[in-house]
C-alpha cells in the first residue's frame, strides 16, 4: 500500500480508503447495503490488513447508524494508527436547525458524531456540500474552533463547486484560520468533468482529491455489461447515483476495461482504480461494497501498475467531447440546430 500526503498537510493515507456507505442499511440508505456489525468487523479487519489506514464515514449514512458501527468496532481497534473521517451538512432531525452548515449545525454535529464514533477526535471532518444560505465566513470559523478545541484534527469539503472551495479558501486566509487539506469529489473514468475545474484548483491550491464511488456505483466493475445489470445490484434497486448522461459512451469504455482486464488477468475494477490513482492530484479512493470478495478484489488494485499503452487507450475511450459541461442540452436541442451547427459540436443530423 502507497501512502500520500494530504493536501499541503504532513498527514501521510492510503492511496485506498474504506467507505462504509454500505453500513447500517437504515432509512433511505438501505437501498445501497445493510452491513451489520459482524460482517463489518470482517471487511474493517480485511482492509487494515492490506494496509489501509483511513475510514470514511458520514452522520447521514443510515442516520448515524454507520458512524456507531465503526466506532463499537474501532474501539477494538485503537493502536493501529487508523485514522477516522466523516461529514456534517444533511438531516440529522426534524428541526429547522437539524441540518445545514450553521454554526448551529456544524458545532452540534461534530458533538454527535464524536458520541457516535466514541472517539475525542475526528481526524478529517468534511462539510457534505455546500448548503446555499450560510454565509462562508461562518462555517470557516466553526471548523476552526473544532480544531483549536482539539475536537477535530484536519477538515476537508465534499461535493462543492470550485468557486465554493475557492471562496472557502479565501475567507480562511483572510481571518487566518484552518482551511481545506482536501475535497472529496466524483470522479471516473466515466465522469471527468472534475478535470475542468475541480482538479486544477486542487493542484494549484494544494489540496488531497479523495474520489468517492470510484467504480460508479459498480458500473465501472466490469459485471455490468450493456442492456444488462446483474441482481441485487443499487441500480435495479433503484438507487441512481451517480447519474449516467450518455450510456453508449460508458458502455464502450466498460468493453475496454474489461478487455485489458482480461489481458492482465485481473478485475475490471481494479483496472478503473489504477486509472484513477495515475491521474494528477488524486490522494485516495473511497472504496466500498457489500461483500468480502468486492473490497478484496478492489484493495488490489493499490498494486496495480497499467502501461502507458493501456493509460493512452482508457485515456481516449473516456475523453469528454467539446464543450461536455452542455453536451446533454445539445443532444436534446438537435432538432433546432442546423448542420453546420451540429458538425461545430461533433454531432451528425
Amino acid at each position: 500500500m502507497e501512502y500520500r500526503l494530504l493536501g499541503r498537510s504532513g498527514l501521510k493515507v492510503s492511496t485506498l480508503t474504506m467507505g462504509t456507505m454500505t453500513f447500517g442499511g437504515r432509512g433511505a440508505f438501505a437501498k445501497v447495503g445493510a452491513i451489520g456489525l459482524t460482517e463489518a468487523a470482517r471487511l474493517i479487519d480485511l482492509c487494515i490488513d492490506a494496509g489501509v489506514n483511513l475510514i470514511d464515514t458520514a452522520d447521514v449514512y443510515s442516520d448515524g447508524l454507520s458512524e456507531e458501527i465503526v466506532g463499537d468496532l474501532m474501539q477494538e481497534r485503537k493502536g493501529k494508527g487508523v485514522l477516522l473521517a466523516t461529514k456534517v451538512r444533511f438531516p440529522m432531525g426534524a428541526g429547522p436547525n437539524d441540518r445545514g452548515l450553521s454554526r448551529h449545525h456544524i458545532v452540534a454535529g461534530c458533538e454527535a458524531s464524536l458520541r457516535r464514533l466514541k472517539t475525542e477526535t475526528i481526524d478529517l471532518y468534511q462539510v457534505h456540500q455546500w448548503d446555499g444560505l450560510t454565509p462562508v465566513e461562518e462555517f470557516m470559523e466553526a471548523l476552526d474552533s473544532l480544531v483549536r478545541a482539539g475536537k477535530v484534527r484536519y477538515v476537508g469539503c465534499s461535493n462543492f463547486s470550485a468557486w465554493h472551495v475557492m471562496k472557502a479558501l479565501g475567507a480562511a486566509a483572510a481571518e487566518h484560520r484552518q482551511r481545506f487539506v482536501s475535497q472529496q469529489i466524483h470522479y471516473t473514468l466515466e465522469a471527468r468533468e472534475a478535470e475542468y475545474e475541480l482538479v486544477p484548483l486542487s493542484l494549484d491550491q494544494g489540496l488531497g482529491i479523495l474520489v468517492w464511488s470510484p467504480l460508479a456505483g459498480g458500473l465501472l466493475s466490469g459485471k455490468h455489461r450493456r442492456n444488462a445489470a446483474p441482481e441485487g445490484t443499487r441500480q435495479l434497486a433503484g438507487w441512481t447515483e451517480p447519474p449516467i448522461r450518455d450510456e453508449n459512451r460508458l458502455w464502450t469504455i466498460v468493453d475496454a476495461l474489461v478487455d485489458i482486464a482480461d489481458s492482465r488477468g485481473v478485475s475490471a475494477a481494479q483496472v478503473a482504480l489504477a486509472w484513477l490513482l495515475g491521474r494528477p492530484g488524486v490522494t485516495s479512493l473511497v472504496i466500498g461494497g457489500r461483500t468480502e470478495a468486492q473490497f478484496a478484489d478492489n484493495l488490489k488494485a493499490a498494486g496495480l501498475q497499467l502501461s502507458e499503452g493501456e493509460r493512452k487507450r482508457l485515456d481516449e475511450v473516456s475523453a469528454l467531447p467539446l464543450l461536455y459541461p452542455y453536451w446533454h442540452q445539445l443532444q436534446t436541442a438537435r432538432d433546432r440546430l442546423g448542420p453546420a451547427d451540429l458538425s461545430l459540436f461533433g454531432l451528425t443530423p
